[in-house]
């Protein structure tokens, strides 16, 4: 086999390597999200849901997921987006953080994207401070911007609210 033939080979070889991430989609008040789907442990259909007296206005209650206790989290109003005009129901996608269970209320559940590494970007200087504070960059898709949402930083602003309260 000839060096270059050799090259070729590892060349493959890399980018089929370390250098994508899967991502679980959703859609958020008409905008494209990504989740590593590392950090995705369920997708479901939230049911009986049980408010929380004197919870912050984004926790929308826990539910009872296979036995475990999980808190839900609106997402539109953590990301201070208005609440949907449609009455369907909204979707969750299961989180975990040190050991606690989470729920993020989403509108839709999209497909999984397998995205190489380098095409993320940073946060752009226009995206919606809202937005940006639970961003860890974002990928340009057809015409649609994806924010990566940073599952720590959304889950951990709400430990810090419980803190404070």
């Amino acid at each position: 086999m000839s060096d270059a033939g050799s090259n070729k080979a590892n060349r493959s070889l890399d980018t089929v390597g370390g250098s994508t991430t899967q991502f679980a989609t959703a859609m958020i008040g008409g905008q494209l999200f990504g989740l590593p789907i590392s950090r995705v442990q369920d997708v479901f259909m939230p049911e009986r849901l049980t408010r929380v007296p004197l919870a912050p206005d984004d926790v929308a209650g826990v539910l009872n997921l296979r036995g475990r206790i999980v808190t839900a989290l609106d997402m539109r109003t953590r990301l201070g987006l208005e609440k949907p005009d449609t009455d369907k129901p909204p979707m969750a996608m299961g989180v975990d953080l040190r050991g606690e269970s989470y729920g993020l209320l989403i509108d839709t559940i999209g497909e999984v994207l397998t995205l190489p590494d380098d095409a993320r970007e940073t946060n752009p200087v226009n995206l919606d401070p809202r937005m940006a504070a639970f961003a860890n960059g974002v990928y340009r898709l057809d015409g649609q911007l994806m924010v990566v949402l940073d599952v720590d930083k959304v889950l951990e602003i709400t430990t810090n609210q419980r803190l404070a309260a």
